[in-house]
């Protein structure tokens, strides 16, 4: 079904429609066979750069479209409805920017942010480790000063569009502070002794390459340091509050196509000669499942707007990311049970839908994290 939007102006509501005609039109028929097949569709990233999809939230004097995020998101939400790979993809790309755009100097944004916003170079936002994950005061990888700027040694995990970026937002330590010591950088694909592992085999977001990145001297200029050395958890932190949005954005999409899946299939499944939409006990799973839907929608809109107002959204994006995943995840379960049989099997797409919700619960902090981050929260504004 078609989404009952509301949005602040004639013209966002026409982006946010010409982008559900090309996520309808390119993604969604595509979808089940290239996860079928673990194929990353880089094609599509340059199409979606080309139509400034990726540069909606982003000012128009670097090529994006100056929109705000709460228009971007519901654009987010349409393409990750269609396919759920594909806008996680962009949601990493978008956050991938965000630490050039809030700390980078006019001089860098200028030479750096146009071609990423116009999709020609792709980018990944290179924070976890393998022992590092949520805990981001325990990273190990350094950056080292030399003459020419810094060296970088150590590794990453769980890096979205590893081997495939061309750039990745990647935060080294540059001091011996646990909090204070990590700094930001942008690291070109291309430089010597970056090397990245094979692929994981996920349940799921088969589509979506995730590798690890093992860093060997790498050199990066001074130029591509973003902020003050230092000043690496502050950026970091905000980008994931950013990048929480666009998680919970997708899980919404997700949940949307779960739902639209289901209620079309309980209108022409028949069973002891009626309809299943026609049992009472249906219609009540169906109007649970929309109730998740709607509410999450509403969650991610509250932070959204509340970003775009410039007022503090940390724990409206943490909220955003526990409703809306914890949605998708319940919402495509009840589907599958819509669907029966039929909804475990790969004829329909409701599994593949069950497999990736999972995911939302787990990538940009784990919704363990988010119930930290939000406690935290509520303990601070009590003292």
């Amino acid at each position: 079904m078609t989404v009952d939007r509301v949005l602040p102006s004639p013209e966002a509501a026409e982006l946010v429609q010409a982008v559900r005609q090309i996520a309808r039109r390119e993604l969604e028929p595509r979808a089940a066979n290239e996860e079928a097949a673990e194929r990353f569709p880089r094609e599509l990233f340059d199409m979606l750069g080309a139509a400034g999809v990726l540069g909606l939230p982003y000012p128009e004097r670097f090529g994006g479209a100056g929109q705000p995020y709460e228009v971007y998101l519901q654009a987010l939400e349409e393409i990750a409805a269609a396919w759920f790979s594909v806008g996680l993809g962009v949601s990493v790309h978008v956050m991938s920017l965000s630490p050039l755009l809030g700390s980078g100097t006019e001089e860098q944004q200028e030479a750096l942010l146009p071609p990423l916003i116009a999709g020609d170079q792709l980018g990944a936002y290179a924070l976890s480790e393998p022992q590092a994950g949520s805990d981001i005061a325990g990273m190990t990888t350094r950056a080292k000063v030399t003459d020419d700027g810094y060296a970088l040694i150590g590794s990453k995990a769980w890096i979205t569009h590893g081997s495939v970026a061309d750039f990745y937002t990647t935060f080294a330590r540059t001091g011996g502070d646990p909090h204070g010591g990590i700094s930001c950088f942008l690291v070109p694909a291309d430089s010597p002794g970056l090397s990245f592992g094979a692929p994981e085999h996920k349940m799921g977001l088969t589509a979506s390459t995730t590798t690890s990145l093992y860093f060997d001297q790498v050199p990066v200029a001074e130029f591509r340091r973003i902020g003050a050395e230092g000043e690496g958890m502050k950026i970091a932190l905000s980008a994931l509050d950013s990048g929480r949005l666009g998680i919970a954005s997708c899980a919404t999409g997700l949940a949307q196509a779960a739902l639209d899946c289901a209620v079309s299939y309980a209108k022409q499944r028949v069973q002891f000669a009626r309809r299943i939409v026609d049992f009472q006990g249906m219609q009540f799973l169906l109007a649970d499942m929309a109730a998740a839907v709607d509410s999450a929608r509403a969650t991610y809109l509250l932070a959204a707007r509340k970003r775009d107002a410039g007022q503090a959204f940390t724990r409206d994006a943490a909220v955003a990311k526990l409703i809306c995943t914890e949605a998708a995840m319940r919402v495509t379960t009840d589907a599958i049970q819509v669907l029966g049989g039929y909804g475990y099997t790969r004829d329909f797409p409701v599994e593949r839908y069950f497999r990736e919700a999972k995911a939302g619960q787990i990538f940009e902090g784990t919704n363990q994290i988010q119930r930290l981050v939000i406690s935290r929260q509520l303990l601070r504004e009590d003292r």
